[in-house]
């Protein structure tokens, strides 16, 4: 199962409607946003849930109902789940969800799993892989990548079906990312001689900026409202799927 030339993450764990009145909350309007920016472009959903209060929410149980609400009205549209801690959750918690939720694909990130010490992460990523996980890496550094090295079985690393996302910038206010920020990524892919299925986030109005140079560097794009709710002229997009085609345009 490789990743998709345009994953769309529609909401994130911290954004509300007072960000953007098309922000998905529900699972209605996660479908309803998921059918629109499938038929803009995006091949897959990167999953979000909410709690009652509208919190960032980490549960087996959401996400297998989730699941099954969501994989018969998206027919071919592959659903990943996040384990993003989000300052709520231990790594311990995350990876229960990442094995028991059910889903075929999940978003891990490296440095969040290293809170725990490093055998655990390696007997996570090698538990995963025996079930048929497919764990995408979070890593917002070369720092993290390095670490994905040392932890990582060397089997799994050098396969190229490994799934990375590279993160250009952070989660801050007011951040806009640039496509110099993949620089560090390639050249740590090109040290340890691998080819693995990459893709990258952005943020703020150089998201497209980003993604061009991504995909003509051979990698593939996450683009939505979690990471930026801008268009490449500034302007605010006037929904996820605006920028999924913008993207698809490419």
């Amino acid at each position: 199962m490789s990743l998709p030339r345009i994953m769309v993450a529609p909401n994130g764990a911290t954004k509300t409607k007072v960000d953007h009145p098309a922000l998905p909350i529900s699972l209605d309007e996660i479908t309803k946003t998921a059918l629109a920016c499938q038929a803009a472009g995006a091949g897959a959903l990167h999953l979000h849930l909410r709690d009652d209060a509208e919190g960032h929410l980490l549960d087996t149980g959401a996400y297998r109902e989730a699941l099954a609400h969501l994989r018969p009205r998206l027919g071919d549209m592959a659903v990943q789940i996040t384990t993003e801690a989000s300052g709520r959750y231990e790594p311990g918690h995350q990876r229960y969800v990442a094995l028991n939720s059910g889903a075929e694909m999940v978003s891990v990130s490296t440095r969040e799993m290293l809170r725990d010490p490093e055998p655990l992460a390696t007997k996570f990523f090698e538990e995963a892989a025996e079930r048929g996980v497919r764990v995408q890496h979070i890593l917002y550094s070369r720092e993290d990548a390095e670490a994905l090295t040392r932890v990582l079985p060397d089997r799994l690393l050098q396969d190229p079906g490994l799934q990375l996302i590279f993160v250009m910038g952070r989660y801050v206010e007011g951040q806009v990312s640039t496509p110099a920020m993949l620089d560090p990524f390639l050249s740590w892919m090109q040290a340890e001689a691998i080819t693995p299925d990459w893709a990258i986030c952005a943020f703020g109005q150089g998201e497209t900026a980003c993604l061009r140079n991504a995909l003509e560097k051979g990698g593939k794009a996450r683009v939505g409202f979690e990471n930026s709710l801008v268009m490449e002229d500034g302007s605010t997009a006037r929904d996820n799927a605006a920028r999924v085609a913008a993207i698809a345009a490419l």
